[in-house]
């Protein structure tokens, strides 16, 4: 164990500010009892034995102030040197105080060779640490911490945030020691320090979504301010910034949250700055993420011989109301959405007829420079000279036919039908998936019509079924009567069977279908958005269904899989689904990252005005291009106001 220092005060003639830093100054002219001192130390010290038990003192309890007395230099303790100097010195300052000192120990009993015990020298009193410690800075040098500030992207993206009370925040103030206990503030002017002594008053404000704390001094100082969230460039908080872009990264809608935050009283990102967050850094960020995705999915495609595509428009609202269109392409062979494209009312002379058209021939135009496109399911057969098959959707087939023999179900003499609907459908879906060619379609399809009549063998052929139970519970069909003559109308229509063809690939767009609902998630009909958000949140919802698009299945611990069941209203009947594993959102941290990138490296802080992008459709007008009235629709305000005649009619006319 180390001996540490005894704190003593020697005796001085000096004045009361010369001996408060006696023993603190190395330089001091008159040493000559300090000499004498540190003479007898060396000796007693060379003869002291810190080992032994009897000389041994424990430090803290020989500077405990219990154990201090207070020596008085008498005069049989002082030589006549000594005396005459302190007589002088007496008779000369008026503030003169005797010699007395203040000896560390001197209350303990146990100190019976107290002079045996080491004096301390001059140095060691100065030096009350090692050299390899760092002397303690003074309390008025005590800088104030500065706030943290986001640098990089690993400073915020991943970091976890709770939500803290303020009645928490300030039980927490009220424990916590500053690192200074007076205040630091020197006048500009004067340089006067303040110097005021703790305690300080502590102030709480909400800023957005965090918390400031200040420190201020009795004189009205700020000895410190403590901000709840890091800071990003250009002084914006950390907390605000990530809650405007995972707002739109969620694809929640920015006034239901803040409802939500107001409920719980907490602060929040005002509306404006969330709107200027989102325009000047997320959409670009998101644009770009999606694009570099979809770059990676077209070189894969490109080394593919024939690549068949599905593709399929949504409107945002139903009905000629519509104001954007999403034609959206999927891969068949992965399901990967491999394009997504977006078209405004305004783009189309605001004819919403034909946005799915106009997106369709967009999409195409594309796609045929990028990759070797074989087949692909639209609406339209524009694209007929490229050698690029026009494949039809079996469920909308499947459908048409069930309305075309429920319609003829419902008049008199033919309700016999209507039995015959579920059977007729699922025929019509074996044989698109079993023909390879036209003619092996016609055969297995006009079959149907002797089975109906209980005909299962006949001159040109035989059903494949196997043997019928012998109770039936429909009723056959008689052949040659109304109801007969009516379903062979519907099944040898010869201009559906001119277009059966297309039916053949056996193409379905059901995970096309789920991927449209999907956007709901994104960007909800009940809402509306500008066109470059509607564009973004439509992006998110590819993101999002590409990079979960392969789950494995939900199983429990025995490795069984999960099921669950649901109640389809239309059909009045239940349908079991397989459960997936979560979602991981694991592409989530990359797109948050690209979207503080932007920030941290921008010139510039939030503008002052959102600026329309030169792709936005609102460059375009706002107002519709409305044609010039007629000459009648003149003629009558005129005469309806009692500005014209008869006369002046024809004229108006000419």
């Amino acid at each position: 164990m180390p001996i540490q220092t005894l704190s003593t005060i020697a005796p001085s003639s000096q004045s009361s500010s010369d001996r408060e830093h006696c023993f603190l100054e190395p330089g001091i002219e008159d040493l000559s009892m300090a000499e004498t001192e540190q003479q007898t130390l060396d000796e007693s010290f060379s003869k002291m034995s810190v080992h032994d038990e009897s000389t041994f003192i424990l430090t803290e309890d020989a500077n405990d102030l219990q154990n201090t007395v207070i020596d008085w230099r008498n005069q049989d303790d002082m030589n006549d040197d000594a005396w005459e100097t302190a007589s002088e010195a007496s008779s000369s300052d008026e503030d003169y105080i005797p010699s007395i000192c203040m000896r560390t120990g001197g209350g303990k009993k146990a100190l019976d060779i107290i002079e045996e015990l080491p004096l301390i020298s001059l140095e060691e009193t100065v030096h009350l640490y090692t050299e390899n410690e760092v002397p303690p800075q003074r309390e008025d040098s005590v800088a104030s911490p500065a706030g943290l500030q986001v640098l990089c992207e690993d400073d915020l993206i991943g970091q976890r945030a709770s939500i803290v009370y303020e009645s928490n925040l300030k039980q927490l103030v009220t424990f916590l020691r500053l690192p200074f206990v007076k205040c630091n503030f020197t006048n500009n002017v004067t340089h006067q320090a303040c110097q005021a002594s703790a305690p300080f008053e502590v102030n709480l404000t909400s800023r957005g979504t965090g918390t400031i704390i200040e420190w201020i001094c009795s004189n009205g100082h700020h000895i410190w301010r403590w901000n709840s969230q890091s800071t990003l460039k250009y002084g914006m908080q950390a907390g605000d910034f990530m809650m405007a872009t995972n707002i739109l990264l969620s694809g929640n809608n920015y006034y239901k949250v803040s409802h939500l935050f107001n409920y719980m009283n907490m602060g929040f990102v005002g509306k404006d700055s969330f709107f200027s967050i989102q325009d000047t850094y997320c959409l670009g960020a998101i644009k770009d993420f999606w694009e570099e995705k979809r770059s990676t999915a077209i070189q894969r495609l490109q080394n593919k011989d024939g690549v068949v595509v599905l593709a399929d428009g949504r409107m945002d609202s139903p009905g000629h109301c519509a104001q954007y269109c999403t034609y959206t392409t999927m891969e068949n062979d992965t399901k990967e959405i491999i394009s997504v494209v977006t078209i405004d009312k305004r783009q189309t002379q605001r004819n919403s007829v034909i946005m799915e058209r106009e997106a369709f021939v967009s999409t195409m135009d594309k796609l045929l420079t990028e990759v070797k496109l074989t087949e692909i399911y639209p609406r339209s057969g524009r694209y007929k000279d490229s050698g690029v098959l026009h494949s039809w959707d079996m469920w909308h087939g499947a459908k048409n036919l069930a309305k075309k023999i429920t319609a003829a179900g419902q008049l008199s003499g033919q309700k016999v039908l209507l039995q015959w609907t579920k059977d007729i459908v699922n025929h019509f879906w074996y044989c698109c998936k079993t023909a390879e060619t036209e003619v092996q379609f016609r055969k297995l399809w006009s079959s149907v019509l002797h089975h109906v009549t209980n005909e299962h063998k006949w001159y040109l052929g035989h059903c494949l079924h196997d043997r019928l139970p012998e109770n039936q519970e429909k009723e056959w069909l008689e052949s040659g009567s109304q109801a007969h003559k009516a379903l062979e109308t519907i099944v040898l229509n010869k201009r559906w069977l001119k277009d059966v063809h297309r039916y053949l690939p056996f193409r379905s767009t059901c995970q096309l279908e789920s991927f449209h609902n999907h956007i709901l998630m994104y960007a909800s009909k009940r809402f509306s958005f500008s066109p470059s958000v509607y564009e973004a949140r439509t992006l998110l919802a590819a993101l999002d269904y590409n990079h979960h698009k392969n789950r494995p299945p939900l199983s429990n611990k025995e490795g069984q899989m999960i099921f669950r069941r649901q109640y389809q209203k239309k059909s009045g009947r239940w349908t079991v689904y397989t459960l997936k594993v979560v979602k991981d959102y694991s592409y989530i941290p990359d797109l948050q990252a690209a979207i503080l990138r932007k920030r941290l490296h921008s010139e510039r802080g939030l503008p002052r005005r959102r600026i329309l992008r030169p792709d936005d459709p609102r460059t375009l007008g706002l107002l519709p291009n409305v044609p010039p009235p007629s000459i009648d629709t003149i003629i009558e305000f005129h005469v309806s106001r009692g500005l014209g005649t008869s006369s002046t009619q024809h004229e108006m006319r000419e």
